[in-house]
C-alpha cells in the first residue's frame, strides 16, 4: 500500500493499492471515510489498481487541513473540482468511477466537466435528488426533511446513531457500530450544511449531459431512496446506462451486502469474485 505524498493526496489520506492496466476509484458517502470500501477493497486490489480516499468533511481528515469550504463547498461542484484535481494530480485517466450515495452524484458532476478521467460511473444507491416533487418520487417530503436538519442540528450524535441502524438495517450490529463511529468523527458543524447541501439541492439536470457509460447499483430496499429514482437516472442519463439490483435491505451495501456487490461489479468490470 503506497501513501501519497503531495497535493491534496495527502490531506485527503489517498492509497493506491493493488496493480493492472485499469484504475478503480472508491469514494465515500455523506459522514463516511474510506474504511466502509474495507469488505471489498482486497477483492478488488486483486485485479486493480484502486484509488481509495477521504472527504474533506470526513472526520477522518485532520482537522488542520481545513479541507471542508462552506464556500467553495456549498454545492458538489466543489466537491467535483477537488476529484478532478486529485486525479490529475496522480496522473489517473479513464477510471472505473464507484460512487456511493452523494458522491455517485459528485462523480457525475466531474465527469461532465473531465470526461477523459472517467471510462465508466458506478453509482451506488445514488441519488440526485431526495425531496419529492411533482411527478418525481425522491423519498422524502418536506416535513421529513426539516425534522433530519433539525435533529443534526440539535442533537448531531443522537442523530447519527439512529441514521446507521436505519441505513444499515437489522441483524448487523457490527456494521452499525462502523458506521456510527464514522459519522460521529465528522463535525457537527460541518455535518449541518452539508446535509443541507445532499437533502435540498435537485441536481436531476446534470444526468441529461453525463455520457460516460454508467452502471446505476442499487438496493431492492433503500431507505434513503426508492427503487424509482434508479430507473429515473437510468433514463436521463445520455451515456449507455443500465440498473442492477441487489435484493438486499440498506443504503450500504458495501457493508452489509459486500460478496453480491463484489458478484454485481465482477459482471460489470470482468472479473470473479475469489
Amino acid at each position: 500500500m503506497a501513501m501519497l505524498e503531495k497535493g491534496l493526496s495527502t490531506p485527503l489520506n489517498a492509497k493506491l493499492t493493488g496493480s493492472g492496466t485499469e484504475t478503480v476509484v472508491l469514494a465515500h458517502g455523506f459522514g463516511g471515510d474510506q474504511t466502509v470500501w474495507d469488505k471489498i477493497l482486497p477483492h478488488l486490489s486483486q485485479h486493480f489498481r484502486v484509488l481509495t480516499f477521504d472527504w474533506g468533511f470526513s472526520g477522518a481528515v485532520n482537522e488542520q487541513e481545513g479541507l471542508f469550504d462552506p464556500v467553495k463547498h456549498s454545492s458538489y461542484e466543489g466537491f467535483a473540482c477537488d476529484l478532478i484535481s486529485l486525479l490529475d494530480e496522480l496522473d489517473l485517466k479513464s477510471t472505473v468511477f464507484v460512487g456511493h450515495s452523494m458522491s455517485g452524484i459528485i462523480g457525475c458532476v466531474a465527469s461532465v466537466k473531465r470526461p477523459d478521467l472517467f471510462k465508466r460511473l458506478i453509482l451506488l444507491d445514488a441519488s440526485p435528488r431526495y425531496l419529492n416533487t411533482d411527478g418525481y418520487e425522491g423519498g422524502f417530503g418536506t416535513a421529513q426533511i426539516d425534522q433530519i436538519l433539525s435533529s443534526i442540528e440539535s442533537d448531531y450524535h443522537g442523530w447519527a446513531a439512529n441514521f446507521a441502524s436505519l441505513g444499515v438495517g437489522p441483524g448487523d450490529s457490527l456494521s452499525v457500530e462502523v458506521l456510527t463511529k464514522s459519522l460521529r468523527r465528522m463535525r457537527p458543524d460541518v455535518a449541518l450544511p452539508l446535509a443541507r447541501i445532499v437533502f435540498l439541492s435537485d441536481h436531476r439536470e446534470i444526468l441529461g449531459r453525463v455520457t460516460t457509460p454508467c452502471t446505476i447499483i442499487q438496493t431492492t430496499n433503500d431507505p434513503a431512496a426508492p427503487n424509482s429514482v434508479a430507473h429515473y437516472m437510468r433514463d436521463k442519463i445520455q451515456g449507455r446506462t443500465t440498473v442492477e439490483m441487489i435484493d438486499a435491505y440498506g443504503h450500504y451495501p458495501q457493508l452489509t451486502a459486500h460478496l453480491q456487490l463484489l458478484d454485481v461489479l465482477g459482471g460489470i468490470l470482468g472479473f470473479e469474485c475469489d
